[in-house]
């Protein structure tokens, strides 16, 4: 008996021994583990590299560039003709200029961006080689509105706007340095950091950490219009108490999901917060949104909006305003009083204190107004900071493609809301990070996939897609989302042409394709560029510079010639009649000017130019095509894919097209990393 007490006795201490050895390594590992204030301290000094980063790109391209190549990359307009100067709605004084130069350029203006005026100068006596000096006004202006070759920028009242109207010099502009949007991003986290006893700090403990979520326990709502992910993921929004992530891989009905989760929130709230990285990202949710009946409140201006879309921004709707009348004759008449201010003047003080006491009142009539009646607040991420925004809260935020969003931006909105719902898809485009060092420091790491990895049971994933053919999704499917979505039956076998293999490679480095490359006149129906004569050499890769990347000459020409075939065996007038679309993708800005150029110049390509769209994979994003043609342009002996390698980018390119997809690159190159490998073992065997 004593020997079984002993040997139980000694069970037990080896026992407690054990848990107190695994308690202590727990202790250890949290201890080592980041608490949420050190997590943002991190994402603080990584967010200030990404500034110190790119302020020093931009000096640098600002002083280095020349004039040609700023117009050229589409960050500057020159020269300009500058229209006339008014005060918007908002009271900000703006002016109108026009491009009258290289309008066939895509620039890079859009609304909230600062932008910098200038003016050439003779420099030294008037000879025939006189030479000239860029002189820069000295204001900071901000694009308010763009569409097409106009711009309205608003400026500062002080603004020498008479000067820059009458310049007997050619004048222009240039995108300025964005300060603003960085200073908001650091106060956001300054303020989430500072943040005790509030929705906030609890919100930040709970998404940098393993803490438990909690849930409503209502009963499921039944929505049978939806798939039955979909349907989980609208309840699985109204059952948050903290946070829900709708994860929606390429054309899954990601937005229609996420309108219809709005709606069913606003069935129990009276008013939600939607926002996004992006102007445009933010304009399609809303126009989703009024397409359901539901009174939208935009804020800001977005850069190209419809007429519809117009009606429904702050702006608009505040000079729609009944009292708008008699605010513009108060602020008429201010402008007036100080203009015509008589030196000491008694009655001046006085005057100008009663107008602005009567403007700032109705001011706030109109603005309590217009946000009372809205049922949905929406801007950019950034915009969620504007000043008509202050004192606004929210139950409920919304952040659609929050996959794309930086940390920080994120937390500049969820400020202003007691729970949030992001809406995305981290296996597609990640934030743009243009520091190495910031980017490796885990700058690009997204608040949503933070809660994707420390909160699965918070993430519903959209299952069913209804955009490509079953062969297109299926390697998309397998490699990024566990095999787990499949494809819609009525859209399963969709296609152009019968017996038509939906997804293919065309690989530049077999010698067959290399030496049928010959573009003639029939084939064309225009003459192809001058290349060099040795047609494996035509099909490599050249740098072209840090802002366009690389192009890949040949590759480029096939990939029209490709083109030309395919419509050729559909037949011209089907294509006109169904308005077959097609999307050519190149992750090299180079490379899409280049292809740009060449369908201008091809009389083939004219009745077409209207269902043909080239851009980068980002340009691509949210977008889908009938028919897609990728031109992979890397082409070396070393098998460097450059930023080929984030196969996130690889996901949104192949999964824009509906029926076919024609990937054009060097396989030898390309199949030196294992993804792109699978992917040409995939094709081959099917």
């Amino acid at each position: 008996m004593f020997i079984c007490y002993f040997v139980f006795y000694l069970l037990c201490l080896q026992a407690t021994c054990s848990l107190v050895y695994s308690l202590t390594c727990q202790l250890q590992k949290d201890m080592l583990q980041e608490s949420p204030i050190q997590l943002l301290q991190r994402q603080r000094l990584l967010l200030q590299m990404e500034y110190y980063a790119e302020k020093e790109a931009f000096r640098k391209q600002t002083e280095a560039a020349g004039m040609q190549r700023k117009v050229k990359r589409g960050d500057a307009w020159f020269p300009l003709r500058v229209g006339k100067r008014f005060y918007n709605g908002l009271n900000q004084l703006c002016v109108e200029v026009f491009r009258t130069q290289d309008g066939d350029i895509e620039h890079n203006f859009e609304c909230g961006r600062p932008l910098l005026f200038f003016k050439f100068i003779e420099k030294g006596e008037r000879t025939l080689n006189k030479a000239v000096q860029l002189k820069y006004y000295g204001f900071t202006g901000t694009v308010s509105y763009v569409e097409g070759d106009r711009m309205v920028v608003a400026v500062p009242d002080s603004a020498p706007l008479l000067d820059l109207q009458s310049a007997s010099e050619q004048v222009g502009c240039q995108l300025g340095f964005d300060e603003t949007s960085y200073q908001m991003m650091f106060d956001a986290l300054d303020r989430t950091m500072k943040a005790k006893g509030n929705r906030l700090a609890h919100l930040r403990d709970l998404f940098y950490s393993r803490q438990k979520v909690e849930k409503f326990s209502f009963a499921p709502i039944r929505l049978p219009w939806l798939n039955p992910t979909q349907e989980k993921a609208v309840n699985e929004v109204l059952w948050a108490k903290d946070v829900a992530v709708v994860h929606g891989p390429p054309g899954t009905g990601k937005t229609t999901t996420l309108v219809e989760a709005i709606n069913e929130t606003l069935m129990r709230e009276s008013q939600v917060m939607v926002c996004a990285q992006s102007n445009m990202a933010v304009d399609w949710i809303c126009e989703k949104l009024v397409d359901r009946g539901i009174n939208v409140l935009r804020i800001g201006n977005p850069t190209r909006v419809n007429d519809k879309m117009l009606g429904f921004t702050y702006e608009r709707k505040f000079e729609a305003h009944p009292d708008y009348p008699q605010l513009w004759s108060i602020r008429k008449a201010i402008r007036e009083l100080r203009n015509n201010r008589k030196k000491g003047s008694e009655s001046y003080h006085q005057k100008m204190d009663r107008l602005k006491s009567r403007a700032t009142e109705l001011e706030i009539r109109i603005n309590a107004e217009l946000f009372g009646e809205a049922r949905v607040v929406a801007s950019t991420l950034v915009g969620a900071n504007s000043r008509i925004m202050e004192g606004q809260k929210f139950t409920t935020l919304f952040i659609d493609e929050a996959a794309q969003a930086l940390e920080a931006a994120c937390w500049i909105a969820i400020r202003r809301a007691s729970r949030v719902i992001f809406a995305g898809d981290h296996c597609q485009l990640p934030p743009t990070v243009k520091s190495i060092a910031a980017l490796r420091g885990g700058l690009g790491k997204t608040l949503m996939e933070r809660i994707v990895e420390n909160k699965p049971e918070v993430v519903t994933l959209l299952k069913v897609q209804y955009r490509m053919n079953e062969e297109i999704m299926r390697f998309s499917s397998d490699w990024f989302y566990g095999g787990q979505v499949e494809t819609a039956p009525q859209i399963k076998y969709r296609g152009i042409l019968d017996y038509d293999n939906p997804m293919v490679w065309i690989d530049t480095s077999d010698e067959a394709v290399v030496s049928s490359y010959d573009l003639t006149e029939s084939e064309a129906n225009s003459a192809p560029s001058q290349l060099n004569n040795d047609k494996g050499n035509a099909f490599h890769e050249q740098f072209v510079g840090s802002s366009f990347g690389r192009i890949n000459k040949g590759e480029a020409e096939l990939t029209l010639k490709t083109l030309v075939d395919y419509f050729t065996k559909i037949g011209k007038q089907r294509v006109l009649d169904e308005r077959i679309d097609v999307g050519v993708i190149s992750p090299y800005r180079a490379q899409v000017q280049y292809l740009r150029s060449l369908i201008k110049k091809r009389a083939f390509f004219k009745p077409y130019r209207s269902l043909i769209s080239v851009n980068t994979v980002d340009g691509f994003q949210g977008q889908e095509r009938d028919v897609i043609l990728i031109s992979l342009v890397r082409s070396n002996d070393d098998g460097q894919i450059g930023f080929l390698r984030d196969l996130r980018r690889m996901n949104v390119a192949i999964t824009r097209a509906r029926m076919k997809l024609i990937i054009l690159g060097n396989v030898q190159t390309m199949t030196k990393h294992e993804f792109y490998k699978k992917l040409w073992e995939s094709l081959s065997q099917s």
